[in-house]
């Protein structure tokens, strides 16, 4: 009798196990997209997000190296205010930038070996690392700016910086476009926005 009870029970058992498995399926079947959560946090930002941040550091790092030259070389007051008004709010940005592709885990490909703050060093990691970057400046175009003066350096400069600028809403405009990221998209609309009404003052200044 004791064995026929035993004998039951472990029936009973394998049943409850079986039945167990069987349930548990559907749970462990929709624990297999369990990494949602982590897909889901992902699509916060994309590709070309993580592109717009790389390609735009260096690109705002040599329009601030570029923007430091004017201290001691722009002839005019005039020049010499733009480009410290361009320094003071590119170098923020890339920060800001450098934030993003933190929060994202992506790298800073845009860093390379050499690429400091001095003045002939930065630009000559820049111009060999980025040339073909939009609105990028050469190696000789960033030498041709540091040995100008006066005058000369104010209209090479302002030509130079349109150049830059107009390549930095292209590529602001390709991050609205294709995007995700919301502040990544923010600070492209800031970028389009800030760089076009410098752009129209640089014309002005040009004459």
């Amino acid at each position: 009798m004791k064995i026929q009870n035993v004998a039951v029970a472990a029936t009973t058992l394998t049943a409850a196990l079986v039945l167990t498995a069987c349930g548990g399926g559907e749970p462990a079947g929709s624990a297999g997209p369990a990494p949602v959560p982590t897909s889901a946090a992902a699509p916060a930002h994309n590709q070309a997000d993580i592109a717009f941040a790389q390609g735009m550091i260096p690109h705002h790092q040599q329009a601030v190296e570029m923007a430091e030259l004017a201290a001691d070389r722009a002839g005019s007051d005039d020049v010499r205010r733009l480009a410290t008004a361009i320094g003071r709010a590119q170098a923020p940005e890339i920060a800001r930038m450098r934030g993003f592709l933190a929060a994202w885990g992506a790298p800073e490909s845009g860093g390379m070996p050499g690429m400091d703050h001095g003045s002939t060093g930065h630009g000559t990691a820049h111009g060999a690392g980025h040339r073909g970057m939009a609105g990028m400046m050469t190696d000789e175009q960033l030498r041709g700016l540091e040995q100008a003066r006066g005058a000369g350096f104010d209209r090479m400069f302002l030509e130079m910086m349109i150049r830059h600028h107009e390549g930095a809403v292209q590529m602001a405009r390709a991050e609205l476009a294709d995007g995700t990221n919301a502040e990544a998209k923010a600070l492209a609309r800031q970028v389009v926005d800030a760089q076009q009404a410098e752009i129209t003052e640089m014309r002005e200044l040009l004459g």
